[in-house]
């Protein structure tokens, strides 16, 4: 069964080719000011042309303007936009009709009702994408990237009309279980592979990527 990972929050020149020289087939790039992985959409612009055909360019927003998409796509040839705020399935219906790009839905999982949730999505984006939400008490939580797993097993087995991908705390020890236990076969990761926030570690994406591969063989 073919595997797909993404690596997120890539930032620098050194970072994507270690993204895309352990096999990576989406990579993406964080327009989002609060994040330690932001980079101005001139930046990715610049890290795009490293990108080789086939490999899928990711732009990660929060709940964009249409100023913003606009902006970013005049600078970076994006493939996919991935929505990770509050946008609702009209607006994720929106972004997808305004920018001609398919679209990856966050979902912030807890419990059952945030399944619930996603379902709602199901007509609006192309892929949904879940992650964990962080508790209230967490101070300075972003929107994705926290380094937070949460129960794979609420999702396991549910049937979904459209494709989707495993996010939330995922690392190179614990994919391969997240994997098995969720039933996962395109995962995201970010934090994971990081040796600070913001901070990839080519030695981690290698091994995350292998890792993955090696649970579905």
């Amino acid at each position: 069964m073919p595997i797909d990972v993404k690596i997120c929050g890539l930032s620098t020149a050194d970072s994507l080719r270690a993204a895309l020289e352990a096999g990576a087939g989406y990579v993406g790039f964080v327009f989002y000011p609060r994040s330690p992985r932001h980079v101005s959409p001139q930046q990715a612009g610049a890290l795009a042309l490293i990108v080789p055909e086939g490999v899928r360019k990711v732009g990660l927003f929060v709940d964009p303007t249409d100023a913003l998409l606009a902006e970013v796509l005049q600078a970076v040839p994006l493939d996919v936009i991935q929505l990770a705020g509050d946008e609702t399935p009209d607006r994720v219906a929106q972004v997808r009709a305004l920018t001609g790009k398919p679209v990856f839905k966050a979902i912030r999982i807890e419990g059952p009702k945030d399944v619930a949730l996603a379902h709602t999505y199901e007509d609006s984006a192309d892929f949904l994408l879940f992650d964990a939400k962080p508790p209230k008490s967490m101070a300075l939580a972003l929107p994705g990237g926290n380094g937070l797993a949460f129960d794979w097993g609420l999702i396991a087995g549910e049937t979904w009309k459209r494709g989707w991908i495993l996010a939330g705390g995922l690392t190179p020890e614990n994919v391969g279980e997240a994997m098995e236990q969720s039933g996962a076969t395109f995962v995201d990761v970010s934090s994971g592979v990081e040796d600070m926030p913001g901070v990839k570690s080519p030695a981690k994406i290698e091994a995350f990527i292998k890792a993955a591969r090696n649970a579905k063989s």
